[in-house]
């Protein structure tokens, strides 16, 4: 027997390029980036701090579809050390190594209480 189920969801959050060379962002958890369990979910988690990481490897420029030099990324590692059912999320990324051609950005997303959630390391070329 098949069952199908339809998810629906929401994501919102802020993404910024930081003079100081990294990236920032919140995200509220609320209902369209939950589990059935009532926490974060990972994808969400996910989505979230690869945004960040991408606003970082991109710079201060603006993004327009089909812009050549957008950073792609080729590679992405998450560690999920814990969760929460509440508050605004906070990311921020940093560059591991900024190069020409292959960047590496590690992002942190905090719960409220400063915890760690997820530890995020992308990898990122820019298109052609």
């Amino acid at each position: 027997m098949t069952t199908t189920t339809t998810i629906n969801g929401k994501i919102d959050f802020t993404a910024r390029y930081d003079v100081d060379d990294t990236a920032s962002g919140e995200m509220l958890v609320q209902p369209g980036i939950v589990n059935p369990f009532g926490t974060v979910h990972a994808g969400a988690l996910i989505w979230f701090a690869d945004v960040i990481a991408t606003r970082l490897a991109l710079g201060g420029g603006a993004v327009e579809t089909g812009m050549k030099g957008f950073p792609l990324a080729i590679n992405l590692t998450a560690n999920l050390l814990t969760n929460t059912r509440e508050g605004v999320l906070t990311a921020k990324a940093e560059f591991v190594k900024k190069g020409r051609r292959l960047s590496v950005v590690r992002t942190l997303v905090r719960r409220p209480d400063g915890k760690v959630m997820i530890e995020v390391t992308t990898s990122h070329v820019p298109s052609e």
